[in-house]
């Protein structure tokens, strides 16, 4: 059993024990717990199929590869690629790789892999993308070749070779294909769950388009060559988008659409010829029916007649000597001819398209060299073997016989096999398999010992191959040999209208054999021999199936010899197609027929263990005694291991490594395992009795303790017992003395509180008592009274009622008695006797009577008067007794109603009693029912408080969720803002580094071809390198200049190139002619776009003064309008005044009419003057605007007004100018009479409309001029932008070509930008020239003028020619000993300032002795003086000289790091300089008086600016690619390998594959030489004064690339991943972070670019086994992605024997748990970033007047100014 230190290897080999359950083990262990399907295997690579689709393949990956050693990363495919490329560049020798394996082991995603990773790495020679057309070639020849079985989706049914062509320098140029064993036999047959190949399903899935509508197809379930597999569709895979991607490829490689549309008719004529229905007419003879649809479109796809190719399915011809037979055939026997012709079709079909493949892959130039992928059946054993299993295996044991030449006599008995059935089998026609089979016995059965015979069968051998014993059955073995197919049919095809067909077979027989095929079998092969000669014999062209199959395969075998051979063998892990489950039983069967097991049993029976002598001192150390260790690593190791391995044999000492044979390794690591154990069994013993000692000491003083505070706190309760109990007894005394008077005081009280209360109550029911009875007195007497009363009453009544009764009866009595009388006449005698005398005395009464009547009646007047008065008193007292008796009235009814509501009262009260009493319960039941409620609502309001705490919680934390989301989403969008904004300028300084490429790229080329043409020019030549960036125009004139040079030079040259091709000099003339003229016209064309750019800023700035003109004129026509209204009321009101009022005398003076009249003609008046004086301005400024758009170039007299309006921003200065302008304008006239006398008032209304009217004619017509004006310029501002897009696409086209493509196109692009730049500069030149003859006129002109006129005139001249004249330069008159920080120099001696202050300069000694930025401090100096004299061309020239010379010298020296750093400060320095002293106030915050006086005076240099930025973009972009190439071959060594912390990481021992040790080695890096460097470049940036923003972005970048080149190693190695490992990176780390902090640099940012780093190492370290283990991990490694956790996981391998790897559980738990998060699935980290670079500006407080120049420098000819 190997020891858990090997398990998990990388190479099979390093296995101490290598027998198949160790290899399996191992192979397990990394397939489904570490998740890795690649491992060594000696010089193979074995790789398992994961049926999963891993992330491992990227572009990142592809770089992470190329130019490693196939044992420093991780075992892959690319390894593999890398290594076949790098041999074939170091050895110039032709590689092989050989993919083999079982279907659907994954041999052809291999092989694409290894041709991605060779177009990926090497490009293209050419312009054809060569490397695009051989990865294009896949889908095709899979969608041919390919289809689905019960093992695979996408399985093979071909083998290929494919020949990747490079030239001299290793670039793709060309591929070629070689194609073997085709399985025809699907194209008729496929078994269940299998499928055809996937060009048929793709064209049915694609048959309702347009284009394929004429085929007359549909659903594959309709055809029978496409239906029987009964599962026409793959998961995941859609046949229509897939014909799309074939019919692309097909484009991309040359197949016309003509060609595939007849390659589509003829593949859809296959499906309709396999539904074909043919009937038997007889025993003998078979039919088909007439009209069959299906043969019908077949002939029509076909151009081949119906009548023919329905007569020779079901016929054939017999040739004899004499004459020739036509002879039916029956209906079997038609059906097989059917299917072989269909397979033929197939073929010649794939074969077909083979050739145009090759055809377009073919290399235009000579191939150097190649490397050959080959992809093949594995070795194959079945149930059932036929034909094809033998030729197979056969292919397999030749490719074994190269791999291990130690069965090279065993396979030669395997070969006469083949040979004895592949010749002979044309030479029995009427051979049988029976015959053939007794043949091998007889020839075989004796002489070879791998030939056996079944001992149940005569129609089967077996043979004993490399891999396993299989047998063979004879049926069919000589039909399928021979492959027959029906002459006839292949004439009726030739005759064929279609073009295409009549290709495929007017040369069939030179290039593939007749193909056919016998019914049953498996499989059908079918074999692309060599080209066969045109003049060859009819015998060779009829090659039986085995020999052409033996031809091609020696051919392949004579290729693979003559290569050096590479080999990776694929294993399919289940056949079940589940992901990353291994089955052991179909492993080790796959790994014996690969030769796996083979060449591990090999590696066995040597010394398969290797160790150096420093890593196995450093892994069993501990097993030497200390006296065994010696200076010399080499003897202490033999010293040792005579000690430890007594058997001599068991190792083997080499120069430089210790050679172990199997097992070896194992006992060792037991014997340090042992002594390892002791140590901690002694070491845990001598702790554990310290531990007890201490816990037993511990204890002791503990028991000591507790004795002391237990015994005082025993004494302590006693005392307190003690003084408890006396107080207890004191407090039981006064308790019950208490209690006692408390009693009696209590019944006291209660005695005295009862007699109280009796008493009180005796008299209040004494008082009660009395009461009651007055009341009852009272009552009494009231009652009584009021009885008696009623009594009395009663009585009256009954008195007065009797009498009333008895005087009636009476009075009717005497009534009767008196009617009776009267009616007698005795009566009446009797009663007039004595009438006489009773007259008289009744007269003397009466007289009487009247008399006293008289006296009665003045006594009746005195009683009426008394009466009336008495009257009126009894009135009074009869309506007092009224009311009384009213009273009385009321109180008895009162009486009455109180006591019928007394009575009502009683019966509430006893109503209410009952209610109370209902009312009582009801509360008493409510009260109990509201009590209980009152608890469950207390309950529910405690609950409902903790609810409300919770929420307000909740809200809390959800307010504080929120406050802290919105801060991180501002963050996260302030981040993205700001990686946006890194992005652009990410991109810009990529575009800037693409064309600093591109210009070195054409200096390259310029200099070759300056060396192939012609000799060195005499005299001075510009240099390629003398433009900027960006095209500026500060070289115009410097570049016209040497172009003047170099054509004066040219007839020079001509002598000396008399010798050169004169054809080759014609055509680069012309060439150069094309070009000059091609960049004229371009620098026309930019120099016209910048105009019209310049123009249009300019008028942009002519619209802003117009626009506020504009304001102010719209503002004074709106007074105006408003004016004249107001006018036209007032002359109206005073119309209707005067009419009104005209019969009256309303015009004499003093009447109201008069007086509304004056007043309103005195407003009028004033408002008249004001609009006159408007009006004339406004006219002026009209005049003077028109006069202005017409004539640009001239200026007329300036009016105030104008000028006013002019400098006024805003419509409110605008506004408060025109009021203040109306009240000074505003006069009254006191002459009212006059002007109203003639009407003038209305004349001036009327004109003053007219004047409105022609205002508003001209500012409409303005306004359509400047609407005119905008739409130009708008339209010239598209074509600019017209022009830049067409500058991009062009830029971007040049970027999508491959290298050397872009380099010619970039090339072309540069000489036709020069050649118009040199044309543009020379018509520059002249007009500048004629410029200054015309100024020089005009100044004679106007110096004559000024003669004349005077000095007072001077004011008249234009600003124009004001401004042109101070372009001149000034004398100034100044003393010479005040510096004024210039330098002056003259024309000649530029060339000399810029070869001693740049090209020859020595940054090392600058940087020590001067001050740093001194070149740049020169430099501006010369240029102040060049701006203090007005010479543009001197800046320009020195400008463009500076640029150009410092591209030169980073040309020349631009690896080194010195170099570089000392011009990148001197750069930016120059930079800042000319912010500084620019003028800009922004710029100048931080200047001292005397610098705002040192500032340029005459030239913006803005764009010098940015020119000079770009500059500093490419210098600083080349200091990175400098550092990181003097960093990369350290950080490795340095973070990884190296054992910064000696003893900590295990060792292990190397398989085959090499592996760069971990131990420090003479010349190996540390992390000390990392500090090292990492010291030394920022103390060379200090030293050049390089800005500190500057210096931080740039350790940024330092740490960014070690942070990610480690990072990527450590996703790569699995042997750098343990916990061990973890700790020394971490160390690492806080050294790096340590010296940051020594640096001062722990803001720059560089800290956070480790951080994914070092959360690896955090992982490393941290518990891997629970579930809060894995959510401290997704919490820790945020910085990490979800894959490469993942990865480091699963290469997580344990070094010593006490660490534990890492389940698979727990990685599913965490890729479960980090499933949501979103993010990139690059495994990688791109080590090609590069930070966008800022320039902070950072002025300098050094004065220039004080600046030395030392005379080191050799610049005596600077003159100080």
């Amino acid at each position: 059993r190997n020891p858990d230190i090997l398990v998990g290897e990388n190479d099979l080999t390093a296995l101490s024990y290598l027998h198949e359950p160790a290899v399996l083990h191992n192979l397990k262990v990394r397939f489904t717990d570490s998740k890795l399907i690649y491992t060594y295997c000696g010089i193979v690579l074995v790789a398992i199929n994961p049926y999963e689709n891993l992330p491992i393949y990227g572009s990142d990956i592809i770089n992470a590869y190329s130019g490693q050693n196939m044992g420093d990363m991780d075992p892959h495919i690319f390894a593999v690629a890398e290594e076949a490329y790098k041999q074939m560049a170091r050895d110039e020798r032709n590689q092989s790789i050989i993919v083999s394996g079982e279907s659907g082991a994954g041999k052809t995603v291999s092989a694409k892999y290894a041709m991605r990773y060779f177009a990926t790495v090497s490009g293209a020679a050419t312009e054809a993308n060569v490397e695009e057309k051989v990865l294009a070639s896949n889908p095709i020849m899979e969608a041919i070749g390919n289809a689905k079985t019960t093992r695979n989706d996408n399985s093979s049914r071909f083998g290929k070779y494919i020949e990747i062509g490079f030239d001299k320098r290793y670039r793709i140029i060309g591929a070629n294909m070689r194609t073997y064993l085709l399985e025809k036999s699907r194209v008729v047959f496929q078994a269940d769950e299998e499928r055809n190949y996937h060009i048929f399903y793709q064209l049915c899935a694609s048959s309702h388009l347009p284009e394929f509508k004429n085929l007359k197809l549909g659903s594959a379930d309709d055809f029978h060559c496409t239906n029987q597999g009964r599962n026409p569709v793959i998961d995941g895979v859609d046949d229509a988008k897939e014909m799309c991607t074939t019919q692309h490829a097909f484009s991309l490689l040359g197949i016309n659409e003509l060609n595939q549309k007849g390659l589509f008719q003829v593949l859809a004529a296959i499906l309709h010829l396999g539904n074909v229905e043919i009937k038997d007419r007889d025993s003998d003879s078979s039919i088909i029916p007439p009209n069959n649809r299906h043969l019908t479109v077949f002939c029509e796809l076909m151009g081949v007649t119906y009548q023919d190719m329905s007569h020779w399915l079901c016929h054939k011809k017999l040739k004899t000597a004499q004459e020739t037979y036509i002879k039916p055939i029956p209906r079997l026997q038609a059906s097989n001819a059917r299917d072989a012709l269909a397979k033929h079709i197939y073929a010649k079909v794939f074969n077909w398209i083979v050739d145009h493949v090759n055809k377009s892959l073919r290399a235009t130039v000579k191939q150097h060299s190649f490397i050959g992928v080959l992809d093949i059946y594995g070795f194959e054993t079945f149930e059932i073997n036929s034909f094809e299993q033998f030729c197979i295996n056969y292919a397999n044991e030749k490719l074994q016989q190269q791999f291990n030449m130690v069965r090279t006599e065993q396979f030669g008995d395997k070969q006469c096999l083949f040979q004895h059935y592949g010749a002979p089998c044309h030479k029995m026609p009427k051979g049988s398999d029976d015959s053939w089979a007794q043949k091998l016995y007889n020839t075989h059965l004796k002489t070879c010992s791998l030939f056996e015979k079944p001992r149940m069968s005569n129609k089967a051998f077996i043979i004993q191959h490399f891999a396993d014993k299989v047998q063979y059955q004879c049926d069919g073995f000589l039909e399928k040999n021979k492959d027959t197919v029906n002459e006839e049919q292949i004439n009726v095809l030739k005759a064929s209208k279609l073009d295409l067909l009549v290709e495929l077979f007017q040369d069939g027989e030179k290039v593939t054999s007749p193909s056919g095929t016998a019914p049953g079998g498996r499989t059908r092969l079918s074999v692309k021999p060599k080209e066969i000669r045109p003049g060859a014999s009819s015998k060779e062209h009829k090659k039986t199936v085995g020999c052409q199959f033996r031809n091609s395969l020696a051919m392949l075998m004579e290729t693979l010899n003559a290569t050096t051979p590479h080999y990776v063998r694929c294993i399919k892990p289940n056949d079940l197609k589940f992901p990353f489950t291994f089955d052991p039983k179909r492993a080790v069967q796959q790994l014996r027929a690969c030769g796996v097991l083979e060449t591990i049993r090999i590696s066995a029976a040597g010394f398969p263990s290797r160790w150096t002598y420093q890593e196995f001192f450093s892994r069993y150390r501990v097993l030497m005694k200390q006296k065994d260790v010696l200076s010399d690593r080499r003897l202490t190791c033999r010293n040792v291991l005579e000690k430890l391995v007594q058997d001599q044999d068991k190792y083997q000492f080499g120069k430089t490594k210790i050679f172990f044979r199997a097992g070896q390794v194992a006992y060792l690591e037991k014997l340090r395992a042992d002594k390892l154990r002791k140590a901690c069994v002694r070491i845990q013993k001598t702790i554990r009795c310290w531990l007890v000692r201490k816990k037993y000491l511990r204890k002791k003083h503990a028991a000591i303790t507790i004795q002391r505070y237990t015994r005082g706190h025993q004494a302590r309760c006693l005392v307190k017992y003690m003084r408890q109990t006396l107080a207890a007894i004191t407090i039981q005394k006064f308790q019950r003395m208490c209690v006692q008077r408390k009693l009696y005081l209590q019944k006291q009280a209660a005695a005295l509180v009862m007699q109280t209360i009796l008493r009180a109550y005796m008299a209040r029911q004494k008082y009660q008592g009395l009461l009651r009875n007055h009341k009852a007195v009272f009552i009494q007497k009231h009652v009584r009274g009021w009885l008696a009363r009623q009594r009395y009453k009663r009585s009256l009544r009954a008195i007065v009622y009797l009498q009333c009764c008895i005087r009636r009866m009476k009075a009717k009595k005497e009534l009767k008695t008196l009617k009776i009388e009267a009616r007698s006449v005795e009566h009446f005698k009797k009663l007039n006797v004595g009438m006489e005398n009773k007259i008289m005395q009744l007269q003397r009464k009466l007289d009487e009577q009247a008399k006293d009547n008289r006296v009665t009646s003045e006594r009746l007047n005195c009683l009426e008067t008394s009466h009336a008065v008495e009257s009126e008193k009894l009135k009074v007292e009869v309506s007092k007794l009224k009311g009384i008796e009213e009273e009385a009235k009321n109180n008895a009814n009162r009486v009455t109603s109180l006591l019928e509501e007394l009575e009502r009262l009683r019966k509430e009260l006893t109503t209410t009693q009952k209610e109370k009493k209902t009312i009582e319960d009801w509360a008493t039941k409510y009260r109990d029912e509201m009590e209980k409620m009152v608890a469950e609502l207390k309950q529910q309001n405690g609950l409902l408080k903790t609810d409300k705490d919770d929420l307000n919680r909740m809200i809390k934390e959800q307010s504080q969720q929120m406050t802290e989301k919105m801060t991180r989403a501002l963050a996260e969008e302030t981040q993205q803002l700001e990686s946006d904004l890194n992005e652009e300028r990410s991109r810009y300084q990529n575009l800037l580094t693409e064309h600093l490429r591109l210009e070195e790229r054409y200096d390259d080329l310029k200099e070759e071809i300056t060396l192939s043409v012609s000799v060195p020019k005499p005299g001075h030549r510009r240099t390629d390198s003398t433009h900027s960036s960006n095209g500026s125009e500060c070289t115009y004139n410097s570049e016209f200049a040497e172009s003047e040079e170099s054509s004066r030079h040219g007839e020079v040259s001509g002598d000396v190139t008399r010798g050169m091709d004169t054809s080759l000099t014609l055509k680069l003339q012309k060439r150069v002619t094309e070009l000059e003229q091609e960049k004229s016209s371009l620098r026309n064309e930019l120099e016209n776009k910048e105009e019209q750019f310049q123009r249009a800023r300019d008028d942009e700035e002519h619209k802003k003064s117009r626009g506020a003109e504009l304001e102010y004129e719209s503002l004074k026509r709106q007074e105006l309008d408003s004016e004249n209204k107001k006018l036209k009321h007032d002359l109206t009101a005073m119309r209707q005044s005067l009419l009104g009022n005209a019969g009256a005398g309303a015009g004499a003076p003093g009447s109201p009419p008069y007086k509304v009249l004056m007043d309103q003609l005195n407003s009028s008046c004033e408002e008249l003057e004001v609009r006159k004086e408007e009006v004339l301005i406004l006219r002026s400024q009209l005049v003077s605007q028109k006069e202005a758009m017409q004539h640009k170039e001239t200026m007329t007299e300036p009016v105030h007004y104008a000028e006013d309006v002019h400098k006024m921003k805003d419509s409110g200065a605008i506004t408060q100018a025109y009021l203040g302008l109306k009240e000074t304008n505003r006069s009254p006239t006191a002459d009212f009479h006059r002007l109203n006398e003639d009407g003038e008032l209305w004349l001036v209304y009327e004109g003053l409309k007219e004047t409105n009217r022609l205002l508003e004619g001209q500012m409409q017509q303005q306004r359509r001029s400047y609407d005119n004006e905008v739409e130009v310029l708008r339209g010239e501002l598209q074509s600019v932008k017209e022009e830049n897009n067409r500058q991009q696409q062009l830029l971007a086209q040049n970027l999508q070509l491959p290298p050397e493509a872009r380099i010619e196109a970039s090339l072309q692009h540069e000489i036709t930008r020069l050649t118009n730049e040199n044309l543009d500069l020379m018509e520059q030149l002249e007009k500048q020239d004629k410029t200054i003859r015309k100024l020089k006129k005009q100044l004679k002109v106007f110096s004559k003028k000024i003669g004349e006129m005077g000095a007072g005139q001077v004011d008249t001249i234009s600003p124009g020619q004001m401004v042109e004249e101070t372009v001149r330069p000034v004398n100034i008159p100044r003393r010479e000993k005040d510096f004024q920080g210039m330098l002056e120099y003259k024309k000649e001696d530029e060339l000399k300032l810029v070869k001693n202050l740049i090209l020859e300069l020595k940054p090392r000694g600058v940087a020590v002795n001067l001050i740093p930025g001194l070149p740049a401090y020169i430099l501006f100096m010369c240029l102040r003086h060049a701006d203090y004299v007005n010479d543009d061309q001197k800046v320009r020239t020195l400008l463009t000289s500076t640029i150009n010379s410092i591209k030169k010298i980073l040309k020349k020296r631009g690896d080194d790091f010195e170099t570089v750093s000392f011009w990148l400060s001197n750069t930016c320095r120059f930079l800042h300089c000319l912010k500084q002293y620019s003028g800009d106030e922004s710029f100048m915050k931080h200047n001292t008086p005397k610098q705002n006086d040192h500032c340029l005076s005459n030239f913006d240099l803005a764009e010098y600016r940015q020119v000079l930025s770009d500059l500093a973009i490419q210098i600083y972009q080349q200091l990175i690619k400098c550092m990181e190439n003097i960093l990369q071959p350290m950080i490795v060594s340095g973070m990884l390998e190296h054992e910064t912390i000696q003893g900590v990481s295990g060792v292990k021992p190397t398989g085959l594959r090499k592996r760069t040790s971990s131990i420090a080695d003479e010349g190996t890096y540390t992390l000390e030489t990392i500090l090292r460097q990492l010291s030394a470049f920022h103390s060379t940036m200090c030293q050049h004064g390089t800005d500190p923003e500057l210096i931080k972005q740039v350790v940024k970048q330092q740490f960014y690339i070690i942070g990610a080149v480690t990072l990527n190693n450590l996703l790569l190695r699995k042997d750098m991943c343990s916990w061990s490992k973890g700790m020394q990176i971490r160390y690492n780390v806080s050294q790096l972070e340590e010296w940051l902090r020594d640096k001062s640099l722990m803001l720059c940012g560089a800290k956070e670019t480790l951080e994914p780093l070092i959360q690896a190492a955090q992982l490393l370290q941290v518990k891997k086994k629970t579930d809060e283990d894995a959510e401290a991990i997704c919490s820790m490694c945020n910085s990490l992605s979800t894959s490469q956790i993942v990865k480091v996981l699963n290469l997580y391998t344990p070094v010593n024997e006490f660490e534990e790897r890492v389940s698979v559980t727990f990685i599913r738990t965490i890729q479960t748990r980090l499933r949501d998060r979103c993010e990139t699935p690059q495994l990688l980290m791109d080590t090609k970033i590069i930070y966008p670079v800022t320039f902070p500006f950072n002025p300098s407080s050094l004065a220039l007047e004080t600046i030395q120049i030392p005379g080191s420098l050799n610049l005596a000819f600077l003159t100080r100014v």
